[in-house]
């Protein structure tokens, strides 16, 4: 999906609230209820927003991520910019693991002027990314391969993984909930995910506004967890007493 800038506005718009009418969002980005409907129409077929008489509303699966070519175009902008923010803190000679998720694998393409990385992945897009920057050397975890987005999971993935106590985790969450928990969709992707912060002297969080209140089944952490949060807008509310209550550094990344 190649979302348009007034698409992606609308998303962010009911999000936000929850659920919008048709009249309210074309009121909100000031274009006529055809287009709005259009729009909506696009988004729900993609599954993106669930439609009701007159109106949207977020899809409330808990158990089910947005399928990865989507999420790769989803709010694209900000991501680049978190993985410009994240890439100019990590310093050369240092060693990384890097997780599942299209804002990781932003940042390892932001990643690739640095030298002297050691990286560690469950993913095979990172894998791919990385492998071409001669000055990196990539180790990849073993296990299955989930072919929707060529992430690594399971319990051999656990395994490699405790063999490492690396300088920095890089990684990414599919929501945090109000209650500072960070959530995920798959369990065994989980499982790979918090031994991953076992094993990570500090843990940089990479999200953008979007994952701010978006339910998940599977709790992978808590804020508490975390060292760093690499954002693209300052959170609302609750999140920035959560937040210093944890202790976490909160990055807003530049546009």
């Amino acid at each position: 999906m190649n979302s348009n800038p007034r698409q992606l506005k609308l998303l962010d718009v009911v999000r936000g609230r929850g659920s919008a009418t048709v009249e309210e969002l074309a009121d909100q980005l000031g274009v006529t209820l055809q287009t709005v409907r259009r729009d909506v129409q696009r988004l729900a077929d993609e599954g993106l927003l669930a439609r009701f008489h007159g109106g949207v509303r977020v899809p409330s699966s808990t158990i089910e991520n947005i399928a990865h070519q989507q999420r790769e175009s989803l709010h694209a902008a900000g991501k680049a910019a978190i993985a410009r923010a994240v890439a100019s803190q990590v310093p050369n000679d240092c060693s990384l693991i890097i997780n599942i998720g299209t804002t990781t694998e932003a940042i390892a393409r932001a990643l690739m002027g640095h030298t002297g990385l050691r990286v560690i992945t469950n993913n095979l897009n990172v894998a791919a990314i990385m492998s071409s920057n001669p000055q990196c050397e990539v180790i990849v975890a073993g296990g299955v391969v989930r072919t929707r987005d060529r992430g690594i999971i399971g319990e051999p993935a656990v395994d490699f993984i405790r063999q490492f106590k690396v300088d920095i985790a890089l990684i990414g969450i599919s929501g945090i909930e109000a209650d500072g928990s960070l959530r995920d969709f798959d369990y065994r992707e989980v499982k790979v995910a918090q031994t991953i912060i076992e094993h990570s002297r500090e843990v940089w969080l990479a999200a953008d506004h979007s994952k701010f209140n978006r339910p998940a089944m599977v709790e992978l952490a808590t804020l508490s967890q975390i060292d760093r949060l690499f954002t693209d807008r300052p959170p609302s509310d609750p999140f920035p007493a959560l937040l210093a209550d944890a202790g976490v550094r909160c990055d807003i990344a530049a546009n």
